[in-house]
Parts: C-alpha cells; sequence; structure tokens
C-alpha cells in the first residue's frame, strides 16, 4: 500500500505547523522517501528525541509490516 507525499507532509504538519518540510520520493514507488524536517521545537533536543517526535507525528503509517510508509530516511534540524 502506497502512500503520498503530500499525506506525509500533512501528518508532520499537523504536529510541527511552523516547520519547513521537504519530502522526496527515493525510489517513485510511494514507499520509500526521504523527509528533511526544519522545526524549532528541535532546539535542544537530541537526534533521536527529534526523529522520535517526527515518527510519532506520523501517526503509525510506519508501524510493522502493513504500514503504509516502508522506509523514510529522515533528517531534522534547527533553523540556522
Amino acid at each position: 500500500m502506497a502512500i503520498e507525499a503530500q499525506e506525509i507532509e500533512d501528518l508532520i504538519r499537523s504536529t510541527f505547523p511552523d516547520a519547513k518540510i521537504t519530502i522526496t520520493d527515493l525510489a517513485g514507488d510511494g514507499n520509500h522517501y526521504a523527509a528533511e524536517v526544519i522545526d524549532e521545537s528541535f532546539r535542544g533536543k537530541n537526534r533521536v528525541q527529534q526523529q522520535r517526535a517526527v515518527y510519532a507525528a506520523l501517526k503509525g503509517k510506519m508501524d510493522g509490516p502493513n504500514g503504509a510508509l516502508h522506509a523514510l530516511a529522515l533528517t531534522t534540524k534547527v533553523p540556522a
């Protein structure tokens, strides 16, 4: 089951409304994406905490073999 890049962005944006979000479909199959999320709320958090927050925003879309999103290469940053 594939997922659209816009749906991924919408899910992330629901938790991080002011973030700069870039979604890239890596394989053109709707299953392998890269996401860059830049948000002020990451300040003072380590990389693991930042990424866990983004994965939580995906509301289970990556959970297990039946998840709609198979792979997400995630980069999180604090605005410069």
